[in-house]
């Protein structure tokens, strides 16, 4: 499989996309300044205690409380709170857990109220993003997470994936880390530490007990409440838990941006740094890469399902959980090959809603109304087929077999709020009235004239597909009479993303001269 992964930086957020064989099937979008990021440590104080919840609200800083459930809080809860305590009363001079007082494990089975009270202060991670209403989770249960590794303070365990299933290899790799463990830290060793060599787990260990010197230090001078250590961002998180040799290619439109991933994959693979590439055209990058087409086509109510000559989705979101109805359409077939059939768009659609789920970030309970299949062993291929294509998925999911009525219910990890994106336009004729397509031209002309008597070098207009074709086709093209009427050509550049009627101009230095919306 070829993995491409697009980065398109704009002035308050970044746009992310990955690409499996030119096919979209996740997108991020990490705002500039943004308040939560999952993976992020604060310093948080507890506003109130709500018993009947079992769990507390705490002020981080923000306009949200972030939610903290009893279960929550680790079994280690009172050794952070000593160490918390004594690292900014200065007590603890150093960041190391070696002589750091350890206190008894808290009770699993007790009550909120019992450890903590209105006022203090804690050590937290943010677990969940805010989603609608909702503030975001966290924990005070500390995990760093690396490359290879995660480091968990106030814990003595070597855990190892389950997906390691090489009894050897596990072997190999506890012996390894506990060489280097530092005294007073857990680890839990990742999948792709499978067959690394001691150099790179060591190099990943000595990564992460750096993060936990700068929480260190920032606890020590930051006020109450703050945040501490900010996550990597989000192109580096996504390099950190996909990267592997199914990368051909990671493109970018920020030079800064480019660097900084250079030398992320400099340190994790050197040999591999030349696949980061910076993009430097007047055609923005997710265009070129297909993706704005790609998003118009993936998102709304409706989803066609490829290949499948008319099969579709029918997607519908509620408040307890998400409905995946899986319909024909025109694809019929006679009665004879119809069970063959029904199991054939059933799989393709299964493909498809694999992908859908890992796009639009859905989680909590999804179910799955598949076309109706009579033979039980069509129904168990679907089912093994379904789990297999969620392999991918990165999230945790639990998926069930077929009920007694041929759907499927699954759960899935819900982390950060599901991504929506609007596939509908506004109706230009609500008023009645709009402007006719020919005047929208004169005004585009009238707005290169005008430029052109200020702006002396490469103009650059960007309007709707249909619109693009309308001015360029044939010799005697819109496109080619401004070239001979002003002795300047104007480079037209279609965008999937806009309105019908929509158009912007550009200068060479990607300056934005002129807009216009209808």
């Amino acid at each position: 499989m070829k993995k491409e992964l697009i980065i398109s930086n704009e002035e308050d957020a970044s746009k992310i996309a990955l690409l499996e064989d030119g096919r979209l099937f996740e997108l991020h979008e990490q705002k500039t300044k943004s308040d939560f990021v999952v993976g992020d440590l604060f310093l948080g104080k507890i506003k109130k205690l709500a018993p009947n919840l079992n769990a507390a609200f705490v002020s981080i800083g923000t306009d949200k409380d972030a939610f903290l459930h009893y279960q929550d809080l680790g079994p280690q809860f009172l050794s952070y709170q000593k160490f918390l305590k004594n690292t900014i009363s200065k007590k603890q001079q150093t960041p190391s857990l070696k002589n750091a007082e350890h206190a008894k494990d808290i009770d699993k089975m007790g009550t909120v109220d019992k450890v903590l009270a209105a006022g203090d202060v804690v050590l937290l991670q943010i677990t969940k993003e805010p989603i609608s209403t909702k503030g975001p989770r966290i924990s005070t249960q500390i995990s760093l997470t690396g490359r290879f590794l995660v480091l968990i303070p106030f814990d003595n365990k070597i855990s190892i994936s389950k997906k390691v299933s090489d009894g050897a290899e596990k072997e190999r790799l506890k012996t390894l880390i506990e060489s280097i463990r530092p005294e007073g830290f857990g680890v839990i060793i990742r999948t792709v530490a499978e067959g690394k060599k001691v150099a790179e787990l060591h190099n990943d260990m000595n990564q992460l007990v750096k993060k936990w010197e700068t929480t260190f230090k920032n606890i020590q001078k930051n006020k109450v409440p703050s945040k501490i250590l900010s996550e990597e961002d989000k192109a580096s998180s996504i390099l950190r838990d996909n990267f592997n040799q199914d990368f051909v290619s990671i493109i970018c439109d920020d030079e800064k941006m480019v660097e900084d991933m250079k030398a992320y994959i400099e340190v994790i693979a050197p040999e591999r740094k030349n696949i980061v590439q910076f993009y430097d055209s007047h055609i923005p990058l997710l265009e070129y890469y297909n993706v704005e087409k790609q998003l118009k086509q993936s998102f709304g109510k409706h989803v066609n399902i490829p290949a499948s000559k008319g099969a579709y989705l029918v997607i519908e979101h509620t408040e307890a959980l998400h409905v995946v109805d899986v319909n024909s359409g025109n694809n019929i077939s006679s009665s004879s090959t119809n069970k063959m059939h029904a199991l054939t768009v059933n799989k393709m659609a299964a493909t498809e809603i694999a992908r859908q789920l890992r796009l639009r970030d859905m989680g909590g309970i999804i179910v799955v109304d598949f076309i109706d299949m009579v033979d039980a062993e069509h129904r168990k291929e679907l089912y093994e087929h379904f789990r297999d294509e969620m392999k991918r998925d990165k999230a945790r999911h639990k998926i069930l077999p077929p009920s007694k009525f041929g759907l499927i219910q699954m759960t899935r990890q819900r982390v950060r709020a599901e991504k929506s994106i609007e596939t509908n336009e506004e109706n230009p004729n609500k008023d009645g009235e709009i402007i006719a397509p020919i005047v929208i031209i004169e005004k585009m002309e009238d707005s290169i004239r005008t430029i052109m008597a200020t702006e002396k070098g490469k103009l650059f207009l960007h309007v709707h597909p249909f619109v693009e074709a309308y001015l360029t086709k044939g010799l005697a093209s819109i496109q080619n009479k401004w070239f001979i009427k002003y002795k300047k050509w104007v480079t037209i550049i279609p965008r999937d993303s806009f309105k019908m009627l929509e158009f912007h101009l550009y200068n060479a230095q990607k300056k934005e001269l002129i807009s216009f919306s209808n």
